[in-house]
């Protein structure tokens, strides 16, 4: 049997209040309702701190929305794998395609970030 996944993709909506009231609205839900699927919020990177604190010890999961394949360096805007795990995220979106059409990442850049 398939393992169901529903994962929400904030692309670029949410300030962080907006962030905590998502979830509050999504926790509630959750408590309200069985649900028989893994959930993963995606929110934008600047809430990716407030979020992780906020579904810690709930079964919802967190992934980020993009990542960087260096390690580290001079990259500016980008992050990396490591940051990413370092606020929580067990997740990232890769391949998605408005990377591909409005920022022009192409197979063997997907491929690197993998």
């Amino acid at each position: 049997m398939r393992k169901i996944v529903v994962a929400g993709n904030w692309k670029m909506n949410k300030n962080l209040n907006e962030t905590a009231s998502l979830i509050s609205e999504i926790k509630k839900a959750l408590s309200e309702n069985k649900v028989n699927a893994d959930v993963i919020i995606c929110p934008p990177f600047t809430s990716l701190e407030t979020a992780s604190s906020l579904v810690k010890g709930t079964s919802i999961k967190l992934g980020a929305q993009n990542m960087y394949f260096e390690d580290s360096g001079a990259f500016t805007g980008e992050i990396s794998a490591d940051m990413l795990k370092s606020v929580g995220c067990e997740y990232v979106i890769l391949g998605h395609s408005e990377r591909r059409t409005i920022f022009g990442e192409t197979d063997e850049i997907i491929n690197k970030k993998t």
